[in-house]
């Protein structure tokens, strides 16, 4: 039987972490390699929520939510280890840090690469909507698309 829970990172996650991002597009297409990542988490993420998700007790995913952008948060990573594919584990770890997001305020965004039709499709089945393009955002000829979930407008209308 799997079985999958997503909890909080910790240190203890980062070299299974790195790994799989490190082995992973769109990241390899975009350049990041594992020295990029190992900063990246190197101390744990500052300022941001990181959970990670774990199938039968091995690290199969992380998330890194920043608070404070847009009148909402954004997700600033994503990523799923190749091995984890196909088993729902994206979309759990997705709600999890979703339910931690709308809990305190009502905008979700993320970014996706244009060339990531996998991606796309992913957000677009999570009730994601494609805002617009950031042309040659993080590499020449390739645009990183702006999306948003919400969970409704800011304000109420006045009266």
């Amino acid at each position: 039987m799997n079985h999958s829970i997503v909890r909080l990172m910790t240190a203890n996650d980062r070299a299974a972490v790195v790994e799989l991002l490190a082995d992973a597009d769109p990241w390899k297409r975009l350049g990041y390699q594992a020295k990029d990542w190992d900063s990246y988490f190197t101390p744990l993420p500052q300022g941001r929520d990181s959970f990670v998700v774990e199938q039968d007790g091995r690290v199969a995913g992380i998330a890194v939510v920043r608070q404070k952008f847009l009148l909402g948060d954004y997700l600033e990573l994503l990523g799923v280890a190749g091995w984890a594919r196909g088993k729902g584990l994206g979309g759990q770890l997705l709600t999890h840090a979703e339910e931690a997001v709308f809990a305190r305020v009502k905008n979700l965004f993320a970014c996706v690469s244009d060339f990531n039709d996998q991606g796309r499709k992913f957000y677009k089945k999570q009730g994601y909507q494609e805002i617009g393009p950031m042309p040659d955002f993080l590499i020449p000829g390739s645009a990183e698309i702006l999306l948003r979930k919400t969970a409704g407008p800011v304000r109420e209308k006045s009266q």
